[in-house]
Formats: structure tokens, C-alpha cells, sequence
């Protein structure tokens, strides 16, 4: 994947983003709906994450469609990755709902993510490609603070394709615990902090 493929990608994604924000009917006596938002400290780990959220207040829940571009950010293994991530999640609020803030609330979260980006291997020191897609399950809680909103959730899943060498695909995280590592489950858990209207 070279720089132009990449930059085609965001380029689109930018355009989407942008369609949904300006479609989106403005009136002062209805509740906020929509959210644009970043990962918090998703800068430093490698990649710029940008999201747009909608929430359909008539049936308790909101969609959401994440993108980031791999590169734009601190590359904290050194292997020069370059790529995207999309990912789409779709929110099940439970528990106390206000209509009137939409936005807010613990919810139940299914989304799935596919990520696709070269790296620079540590051992053969080639450009290696790394795509994988990870089905999950996140738990969270969104508060709104007048025109503000944090996101904070935790989560894991399956995941499968071929794996990056550090094991880190800029959504997802594959398992590297108590001295394992299995390349099928995912972990994700992140905050995000943006702005409503």
C-alpha cells in the first residue's frame, strides 16, 4: 500500500464524515445527536483516530464509524507502519436513558474492525503487510458535558487475518498475556472525547 492509497482513503473518509456532519438538521430545542470525536492519546500509539456518532433516541441506541490513519501519530515500535483502520459499532444503551441527552449512558456495544497496514519487519527488516479483522464485545459508559461528550469502554472478541509482528493493529490489541500470545483474541479498551451537537 504506498502513500497515495492512503491518503485516497482518509481523503474519503474525511468526505463522509463531512456529508453526515452537514446533512444533519440544526435546531436549538432538540437534543444533541450527534458527536464528532477522537481517541484520547490515540497519537501516541501510532495512529490519528477520528469519529462520527449518531444516536436514534426512539429506540435507545447510536451508530458510530471510526477511521484512522496509521502513520499520523508516534510510531512506539519503530517499524514505520502505514495504513487505515475502519472500524463501525453500533451502541445498546441500558439502564436510566434520557431522551434528552441522547448521547449518554452505559451501553453495550458489539463493532467490528479491520485494520490493513505495511510495517517495517524487526527481524527481516522488509515491508510487511499485516490485515486483520477483529469481531468484538464492549462494555462503556458516555457522559455528555454540555457540548462535550468522553467515551470510555473495554472490550474483546475474535479476531483473524494476518498479524503484525507486534501484535498492535491501531484498534485492536491481539492477547500477550501471562506469557502467551494468540493471534485470534482481541482485546480493545480506549477513551474517546469529543463534541455534541
Amino acid at each position: 500500500m504506498n502513500n497515495n492509497t492512503v491518503i485516497r482513503l482518509w481523503a474519503i473518509v474525511a468526505l463522509i464524515l463531512c456529508a453526515m456532519v452537514t446533512t444533519t438538521s440544526v435546531n436549538a430545542e432538540e437534543p444533541y445527536s450527534n458527536a464528532v470525536k477522537i481517541t484520547f492519546l490515540s497519537w501516541s500509539t501510532g495512529s490519528t483516530k477520528i469519529s462520527y456518532e449518531r444516536a436514534f433516541p426512539e429506540i435507545r441506541q447510536s451508530s458510530e464509524i471510526c477511521s484512522s490513519l496509521i502513520s499520523a501519530g508516534y510510531d512506539k515500535y519503530q517499524n514505520n507502519p502505514l495504513g487505515f483502520t475502519l472500524r463501525y459499532s453500533h451502541k445498546f444503551f441500558v439502564g436510566n436513558y434520557d431522551v434528552k441527552k441522547p448521547l449518554q449512558g452505559a451501553y453495550l456495544r458489539p463493532e467490528i474492525i479491520y485494520s490493513d497496514y505495511e510495517y517495517t519487519h524487526s527481524v527481516t527488516a522488509e515491508r510487511t503487510p499485516a490485515r486483520m479483522c477483529a469481531l468484538l464485545a464492549t462494555v462503556g459508559y458516555q457522559h455528555c458535558f454540555g457540548r462535550f461528550v468522553v467515551d470510555g469502554w473495554v472490550g474483546g472478541g475474535y479476531a483473524f487475518g494476518r498479524a503484525s509482528e507486534t501484535g498492535y493493529h491501531h484498534g485492536f490489541q491481539l492477547w500477550k498475556w501471562l506469557g502467551k500470545r494468540n493471534d485470534n483474541i482481541a482485546l480493545s479498551f480506549s477513551i474517546r472525547i469529543g463534541y455534541i451537537w
